[in-house]
C-alpha cells in the first residue's frame, strides 16, 4: 500500500508510503481518499492526521508517472484536496523533512498543519517551466502573505519551516512540533484538541490582498521579467498570484489551471521537464545495478598542479575529502597551491566562504614530489599533458606504487582509455574522469568506461561524482568521448562557414542569440586555440580523410592562441576579456578564401545556427548508434552542463526532437548539396533517418 490507514484511539492516521519522497502517484492519491472515506464512516474516529513515512511528508508529483495517463487519473490531486476540505472531521497535516510541490498543496488543503523544524518547504514547479497547479498560487498567499508567497513561488527554492513559522501573522503552521520524530504524535494530540470544536477552518476562506495592489504586481513583473528572460513561467507565477488577490477563490483556481495547462505545452517547459528526468536518468547505468558494492574513497591523489589539477583538487577538498597533489618540481607545486589559495581567498573576500571553512579545506591539502607518497590513496586522478606517451609514463608508475583496489583515473579529454588501462596490470581499476575547465566550477564530469573497467569502479566513481556535486554522465571509449567528439563537428562547421563568407563575430553572435553562453570562436580563444591545433595534428595522421577548414591552423601559425596570448580569433586588451573583432584575422580569412578561389556569399543567422546545432545532433545520433552514450538524455546533459547549450532548449537531442526529426533530416540533406561542406557527414545518421521516417523522437 502507498497510503496506510491506522486508527490511534479516536484519531485516524493516513501515512503516505511511496518511497523515496512519497510522491503523489495514483495509488497514493487513491489511498488518501479511501482513508478519508473510512474515517468519515467510522463514528469512533473524531479526527484525521495525514503524514508521510520515511524522510518526507511528500515531495509532490510522482516522477515515475510523468507523462502517463495515471498522472491525470481520478482522483487527481485537485480532487484529493477537495475531499480533504470537504471532510466533516478535522484533518491535520503532520509535516516533516520535505514538503514540496503537490505535497505542500495537499497540506494547504488540510484544516490544520503541524510542522517539524528543519522541514524544507517549497513550490518548485517553476523549475519545470510550470506554475503550481493544485491551488498553490491561490492558497499560499493567504497563509504567508502575498510577498513571501510570491518570492517562494517565483524562485521555487525551499525555505525552512522554522523560518516561515517565525514570520509575523503567518497562518501556514498552527503548531511547531519539537522534532520530526515527534511530529505525528504531536499532530494526533493537536487533532484530539480541535475535534468537535465548531466550524473547520479552510485556507480558501482567508483574505488575500496586497496593500499596494496593482502597483506592487507591476513592480514584481518588472523585476521578474528582467531575471527570467527566455523562461515564461516566472512571469506567469506573478499573474496567478495577482489573480488570487483580485478574483473569488474558485475563479482564481480556474485561472491557475488555465495558466498551468498553457505552460505545459510550451517548449521551455518541455525542455525543463526533459532535463529534470534526464539528470536523474544519467546516474542509472543499464548493466550496473544500484546495489552494486562501492569502494571506499577516503583520500584522493591528484597528479599535476596545473589549472586542471588544482581545480579537480578543489572539488574533493570542498566535499571534505583529503587530497595529496603530486608534481615533479617544487616551483610548479608552489604555483599550483598558490592558485588554489587565491581561488579560496577570493570566495572568502566575497563572503561566499567562511574563514573557518577555508582553513578546514586547506588543512585537507598536502603535497608531494614522490609517487611513493600516493601509495595509500583510494583514488588517483592524473591531470597531465594530453599526450599518450606522457600518460603511459604516469600509469606505469602508478601501477607500481598504488595499493591494490585503488581506482586509477585519467582526466584525458580525447585519448583512448583502453590504451591507458593497458599500461597497467589492473585495467579493471582504470577509468576516465574527464573534468571540464574550470574544474572547480563546471558541473559536468564525463565518466569514461573502458572495456575492462569494473562495475564496482564505475558505481564508485558515479557516487563520488554526486558527492562532489557534479553531473556525472557515462561515456564509452572513442576519440573525444561524447562532448568533444560532437564539438569537433560543430567546430568543423564553424570553419566551413568562415571559408564560405561569414566572419567569426557573425557566427558567434548568431549562436549566442540562439542561446549558447559563448560562440565557437570566443570559446576557442578562452580554451586556447593551440589545444584544438594539437588534436587536429594528431587526427591528421589517424584520420587523413577528415575534411577541415585551414583557417584555425593558419590562426595558430600566427601564434594567436587566444586570451592567454592576448590575441586569437579576436584581439584582447591586457587584463580584460572583451573580444574585439580583429582586422588582421578578417584579412587572413579573406586571403585564405582567395587562395581557395571562393567567392564569399551572404550567410543567414538561421543557416549558421542550423549547421552548428544539427552537426551536434547528427554526431550525437552516431554516438547513440555506437553505444558510446546509452541514451539521448545523457548527450543533452553533457551539452547543458559542459558546453553552454541553452537550458530552455533542453539540449541538442531534445531540441532536434522539438524541431521534428523529419525536418532536421531534410535540412541535413540540403546541406549535403553544398560543395564547400562535407557531403558525407550530412547524410543523416541511420538512427536519425529511421526515427524521422517513423515520425518518432530521440526520447
Amino acid at each position: 500500500m502507498t497510503a496506510e490507514y491506522k486508527v490511534h484511539g479516536d484519531v485516524a492516521v493516513i501515512t503516505l508510503n511511496n518511497p523515496p519522497v512519497n510522491g503523489l502517484g495514483y495509488a497514493t492519491r487513491l489511498g488518501i481518499t479511501e482513508g478519508l472515506a473510512k474515517a468519515q464512516a467510522d463514528a469512533a474516529v473524531k479526527a484525521v492526521v495525514i503524514t508521510g513515512a520515511g524522510k518526507a511528508f511528500s515531495g509532490g508529483a510522482d516522477i515515475k508517472e510523468f507523462g502517463t495517463p495515471k498522472a491525470l487519473a481520478e482522483p487527481n490531486l485537485l480532487s484529493v484536496i477537495l475531499a480533504v476540505e470537504a471532510c466533516n472531521k478535522p484533518v491535520v497535516a503532520a509535516i516533516h523533512t520535505v514538503c514540496m510541490g503537490g505535497g505542500l498543496e495537499l497540506a494547504l488543503g488540510c484544516h490544520y498543519r503541524v510542522a517539524a523544524p528543519g522541514t524544507n518547504v517549497a513550490l518548485p514547479e517553476v523549475k519545470l517551466g510550470l506554475i503550481p497547479g493544485a491551488g498553490g498560487t491561490q492558497r499560499l498567499p493567504r497563509v504567508l502573505g502575498v510577498e513571501t508567497a510570491l518570492n517562494m513561488i517565483v524562485s521555487g527554492e525551499p525555505v525552512k519551516s522554522e523560518l516561515l513559522a517565525s514570520l509575523p501573522g503567518q497562518k501556514l503552521f498552527d503548531k511547531m512540533a519539537a522534532s520530526a520524530e515527534s511530529v505525528v504524535e504531536e499532530a494526533v494530540a493537536f487533532a484530539k484538541d480541535v475535534a468537535g470544536k465548531g466550524e473547520l477552518p479552510l485556507v480558501r476562506n482567508l483574505p488575500c490582498k496586497h496593500p499596494q495592489g496593482d502597483a506592487y504586481f507591476q513592480f514584481a513583473k518588472n523585476m521578474v521579467g528582467g531575471m527570467s528572460k527566455n523562461f515564461p513561467a516566472p512571469l506567469k507565477c506573478v499573474d496567478a498570484v495577482q489573480a488570487a488577490t483580485k478574483m473569488k477563490f474558485d475563479d482564481g483556481m480556474a485561472e491557475e489551471r488555465r495558466i498551468f495547462t498553457a505552460l505545459m505545452f510550451t517548449p521551455e517547459s518541455s525542455a525543463l521537464r526533459h532535463i529534470f528526468m534526464a539528470e536523474r536518468a544519467a546516474s542509472k547505468i543499464p548493466d550496473v545495478p544500484e546495489d552494486t558494492p562501492k569502494r571506499e574513497i577516503k583520500s584522493v591523489g591528484v597528479i599535476g598542479a596545473g589549472t586542471m589539477g588544482g581545480g579537480i583538487s578543489m572539488n574533493f577538498l570542498n566535499a571534505g575529502i583529503p587530497v595529496k597533489i603530486l608534481e615533479m618540481k617544487q616551483d610548479a607545486l608552489d604555483r599550483g597551491i598558490g592558485i588554489i589559495k587565491k581561488n579560496y581567498e577570493a570566495q572568502v573576500k566575497k563572503g561566499k566562504l567562511k574563514q573557518d571553512k577555508y582553513d578546514q579545506r586547506m588543512s585537507l591539502l598536502s603535497t608531494t614530489l614522490s609517487y611513493d607518497e600516493l601509495k595509500d590513496c583510494d583514488l588517483i586522478i592524473e591531470a597531465v599533458f594530453e599526450e599518450l606517451g606522457v600518460k603511459e609514463q604516469v600509469f606505469k608508475k602508478l601501477d607500481e606504487v598504488a595499493k591494490q583496489g585503488a581506482i586509477l583515473a585519467s582526466n584525458t579529454s580525447t585519448l583512448d582509455v583502453d590504451k591507458i588501462a593497458a599500461f597497467t596490470k589492473r585495467p579493471q581499476d582504470v577509468v576516465g574522469m574527464h573534468f571540464f575547465s574550470p574544474a572547480n566550477v563546471m558541473k559536468l564530469l564525463e565518466v569514461v568506461r573502458g572495456a575492462k573497467t569494473g562495475k564496482d569502479v564505475l558505481a564508485t566513481v558515479m557516487a563520488i561524482g554526486k558527492k562532489i556535486k557534479k553531473t556525472a554522465v557515462v561515456s564509452g571509449v572513442c576519440d573525444g568521448f561524447i562532448g568533444n567528439r560532437m564539438i569537433e563537428q560543430y567546430s568543423r562547421q564553424a570553419g566551413f562557414l568562415l571559408d564560405e563568407g561569414a566572419t567569426p563575430q557573425q557566427v558567434d553572435k548568431a549562436i549566442e542569440k540562439f542561446g549558447f553562453a559563448m560562440g565557437p570562436f570566443r570559446m576557442g580563444d578562452l580554451a586556447g586555440n593551440d589545444i584544438g591545433w594539437a588534436i587536429r595534428k594528431r587526427r591528421a595522421v589517424e584520420r587523413a580523410d577528415m575534411k577541415y577548414s585551414r583557417t584555425a591552423d593558419k590562426l595558430c601559425e600566427l601564434g594567436r592562441f587566444g586570451q592567454k596570448t592576448g590575441a586569437g580569433w579576436y584581439d584582447y586588451q591586457a587584463g580584460k576579456r572583451d573580444a574585439i573583432p580583429s582586422d588582421l584575422v578578417n584579412k587572413m580569412i579573406e586571403d585564405h578564401r582567395k587562395e581557395l578561389g571562393i567567392t564569399p556569399r551572404k550567410i543567414s543567422d538561421e543557416e549558421i545556427v542550423q549547421r552548428l546545432v544539427f552537426a551536434l545532433v547528427n554526431e550525437g545520433a552516431h554516438i547513440l548508434e555506437d553505444g558510446i552514450a546509452s541514451k539521448a538524455g545523457d548527450i543533452d546533459m553533457v551539452y547543458l552542463t559542459g558546453y553552454g547549450f541553452p537550458i530552455w532548449r533542453g539540449g541538442p537531442m531534445h531540441y532536434a526532437s522539438q524541431v521534428g526529426l523529419y525536418n532536421v533530416a531534410a535540412t541535413m540533406r540540403r546541406f549535403a548539396l553544398n560543395p564547400r561542406d562535407d557531403a558525407d557527414f550530412w547524410q543523416p545518421a541511420p538512427l536519425l533517418a529511421k526515427l524521422a521516417a517513423e515520425g518518432k523522437s530521440f526520447s
